[in-house]
């Protein structure tokens, strides 16, 4: 049964949420309570128990533990607006933004039932000291009380334009490492077709100019990226080969199939050379509306490169990872990241200490090759590092 009290709380929290359970509230005559008038691009909030007032009970599972750590302050409104993405507003309520799928109920019915606009009105309601989210109007639904089985997210017929839609990240910050940038295998190149020479001899080819380009007889395709390998990826422990940077060179047009073909150049960011290789260019669009979880397995890896080359690492920056489709990562996977404990000597006893590992940052999984992963640094308590370990979130 529904405690005859329920902390009804207008959260802006999960906003990040668009259509969850619905949740009204009940009183203690058991009728549900009259529908609040609608509040235009609002979240409202109602108090949530202190952080030590917060308990558990029997059934209660350790993701639920989790996800009733509400952070204190959390403000008493937010208008939802364009340009946030679910992670920051999650952040602004819980201890544990990723973790908002977990609680996350809604109707199946209603359109996009796990996208959120712009203002959308979530509500945040607890029901025997656990939270539940839920969109205010059509998709309100009833929870059940103690013992609800989750419905997990999943991605569903889009009936209003994708554009509009608040993503989990930011675009702005992986767009470039959805389709130009990729890792390839130590044979991927081997069979590849490469540019043999260009129109006229020219040393540098750009914009305009045609290239001629041999092993491409049977194109599957007219559109190709021109790469050239950059650094290569090796774990930092066992130091195996995981794969190679792909330095984006340009875009190209097939003319005419021969041997050698013809190509012409339609984009070029850095200069082109004889020699440089052609990959299928893929347009293919990439869903970035991912639901942030916990990876399927137990992985450790490491940071092995930050892609901008930078050295200090931090917030917003795309990093590549020890860990691919290979250790069962996917896109949206989450992981925390550890830097190693210094060694210090204790003088007492004339000995050596390590400290323990400490947590310096979140990052989210959005592009996943065989071996190595990109992922986007979304938390950074302090300045990260290559190297550093990451692991499944606590």
């Amino acid at each position: 049964m529904i405690q005859n009290k329920v902390c009804r709380v207008s959260l802006s929290v999960i906003l990040l949420l668009p259509g969850i359970w619905g949740l009204t509230g009940c009183s203690s005559t058991q009728k549900a309570e009259p529908k609040p008038a609608p509040v235009e691009n609002v979240i409202q909030v109602a108090p949530a128990p202190a952080e030590d007032e917060v308990t558990t009970t029997p059934m209660q599972t350790e993701v639920e533990t989790h996800v009733t750590a509400i952070k204190r302050g959390y403000p008493d409104r937010y208008v939802v607006k364009k340009g946030d993405t679910l992670w920051d507003i999650a952040a602004r309520f819980l201890k544990n933004p990723w973790l908002w799928p977990e609680v996350w109920n809604i109707n199946p019915k209603i359109r996009n039932p796990h996208l959120i606009y712009p203002g959308d009105v979530v509500l945040l309601h607890y029901v025997d000291g656990q939270p539940f989210l839920t969109l205010e109007g059509a998709g309100g639904v009833l929870p059940p009380p103690k013992g609800i089985d989750t419905v997990k997210l999943s991605p569903r017929v889009h009936a209003e334009p994708l554009e509009q839609a608040i993503t989990t990240i930011p675009r702005s910050a992986i767009d470039a490492f959805l389709y130009a940038h990729r890792i390839i295998g130590e044979k991927e190149l081997e069979y590849a077709p490469y540019i043999v020479s260009s129109f006229e001899q020219h040393l540098i080819s750009g914009p305009g100019h045609k290239i001629y380009v041999r092993r491409l007889e049977n194109p599957k395709t007219t559109a190709f990226q021109i790469v050239r390998p950059g650094a290569t990826y090796r774990h930092p422990v066992t130091n195996e080969i995981l794969g190679y940077e792909a330095i984006n060179l340009g875009e190209s047009n097939l003319i005419k199939v021969g041997k050698p073909s013809t190509l012409r150049i339609n984009r070029a960011f850095l200069e082109i050379l004889d020699g440089d290789y052609l990959l299928p260019l893929s347009k293919e669009r990439k869903d970035i509306y991912f639901l942030p979880k916990a990876p399927k397995n137990k992985v450790k890896g490491y940071i092995i490169s930050v892609i901008n080359g930078v050295t200090d690492i931090g917030q917003n920056d795309v990093v590549a990872l020890s860990l691919g489709k290979r250790e069962g990562m996917e896109e949206g996977d989450v992981l925390d990241v550890f830097q190693h404990g210094v060694t210090v000597r204790d003088r007492k006893v004339n000995e050596r200490v390590k400290l323990p590992d400490e947590k310096a940052g979140i990052l989210m999984v959005f592009r996943v090759f065989d071996k190595v992963s990109y992922a986007l640094v979304l938390e950074a308590t302090r300045v990260l590092h290559v190297q550093d370990v990451v692991q499944n979130p606590e």
